[in-house]
């Protein structure tokens, strides 16, 4: 059986200037998720993969509203609480020792008092811990648990902070562990057709096996045999109860995708036919690149659009320009209204499946590479040539491969690129993206 851990999401939530970038960065370090050379993806940071000790989570910033009149600043917060309940595992509720306890905490931390999620109640710019303890302690009045103070700018207090977020973790992602079935994520934008693909998906000729109550978060996840296969979808939080929170604001749509996607080892997003592959689009798609997982793009209402013998090409290429780092993904023309071509959904959907998790044996690997660079020679620099070594696959889910080369700084990414190619020309791996490690081993101590 496979074993599937979920990884924990933790929202921060806090009025403006409270400093939540600040205690953002400082907890995201380096490995900040959104990679810059990424066309289309978010440049905002609205999330970030989180590693502390051996606990791994994705960090969400709810915030990033600047309102200026005090009103706006709590139905804002409101907002922020609101998706941080509908998302997150653990809830940081962020206030500031300088500015003291103000009435939008007491009115904000009413609502998290209610949300049967833990919420760990976390006081910044504590530069001092004898100057501002008798500060501190004023937060009690919020009736949420104990204040932790930090100062995010000077990196204090981290460490406690954090033991407390990581022990509401589940111990090894709960119940969820032993599972085979394919898990799938319906994403997309709003009014693309998500929720009639997903009644047609399940529609009457199938059997509902069960509705299982999704983990910790609000996200229903039903069962579903076809075929005699079992398949488990993923519905993002709020899909089939409108949810208070405006659908339109584009934040909140991310977080929630970046939560469903979490879940998934399958992505379909689905597009309009009507309006074509959009910027959003492209955010959507990258949160599933970043996160490695095998990719369908379904372009619904397709029995709508006026076709001529080229209209397929034609959108094919424009879904390939607009998410050109992901060529691997599959495209399939849909219509949830007309069951089109749904059945070829499945199809694709096992299909993907096989190739994220596709294990490759190190001796062909190895076959593969040496061919390779017999056929075009790797990159040099001031006379020193790159040599590669070995490879080998050391995951799957995606399949993820390390190369041992004699210098990683001669390992261009144009160079990784003609290898995965190469790989791909041999297996395929149609769907799924491929991580490729590049890692050292001096020649001198061979």
């Amino acid at each position: 059986m496979a074993k599937r851990r979920a990884r924990p999401v933790v929202a921060v939530v806090g009025r403006p200037n409270v400093g939540k970038s600040t205690l953002f960065n400082a907890l995201a370090g380096e490995n900040i998720s959104i990679v810059k050379d990424t066309p289309g993806i978010t440049r905002d940071r609205i999330y970030a993969d989180v590693s502390w000790l051996d606990k791994n989570f994705t960090l969400i910033d709810t915030g990033g509203i600047e309102p200026d009149s005090k009103d706006i600043i709590l139905s804002q917060m409101r907002l922020q609480a609101q998706i941080a309940m509908d998302t997150a595992d653990v809830i940081l509720f962020l206030v500031d020792v300088k500015q003291g306890l103000v009435d939008a905490d007491s009115k904000v931390a009413d609502m998290l008092r209610r949300c049967h999620k833990p919420v760990v109640l976390v006081v910044n710019k504590v530069d001092s811990f004898e100057k501002y303890m008798a500060d501190v302690y004023e937060f009690y009045n919020l009736g949420i648990g104990d204040p932790h103070p930090i100062s995010a700018a000077n990196r204090m207090g981290l460490g406690d902070m954090l033991e407390t977020v990581v022990s509401y973790f589940p111990e090894d992602g709960g119940e969820e562990q032993e599972d085979d079935r394919p898990r799938i994520a319906i994403v997309g934008k709003p009014n693309v057709g998500k929720s009639s693909l997903i009644n047609k998906l399940l529609g009457e000729e199938r059997l509902i096996v069960s509705d299982i109550a999704g983990t910790t978060r609000d996200a229903v996840d039903t069962a579903v045999v076809y075929n005699g296969k079992e398949y488990v979808f993923i519905d993002t939080a709020g899909l089939r109860r409108k949810n208070k929170v405006k659908e339109e604001l584009e934040r909140y749509m991310i977080i929630r995708t970046v939560g469903a996607v979490e879940r998934a080892d399958i992505v379909v997003l689905v597009i309009d036919a009507l309006e074509g592959v959009t910027e959003q689009d492209a955010k959507i798609a990258g949160i599933a690149h970043e996160r490695g997982k095998a990719v369908i793009i379904a372009v619904n209402k397709w029995d709508a659009l006026e076709k001529d013998d080229k209209t397929i090409y034609r959108f094919t290429e424009k879904v390939r320009n607009t998410l050109s780092y992901m060529p691997y993904a599959e495209i399939l023309f849909v219509s949830a209204l007309t069951g089109q071509r749904l059945n070829k959904l499945y199809e694709t959907i096992d299909m993907v499946s096989e190739n994220h998790a596709m294990r490759v044996a190190t001796g062909v690997l190895n076959e593969i590479l040496a061919e390779a660079v017999a056929m075009q020679q790797p990159p040099s620099d001031k006379g020193k040539i790159l040599r590669l070594y070995y490879i080998t696959q050391v995951s799957v889910k995606p399949p993820t491969f390390v190369i041992f080369v004699n210098d990683k700084e001669l390992m261009h990414f144009s160079y990784t690129r003609y290898i995965e190619n190469q790989i791909r020309e041999t297996f395929g791996f149609r769907g799924t993206p491929l991580k490729f490690i590049i890692r050292e081993r001096n020649e001198e101590k061979k």
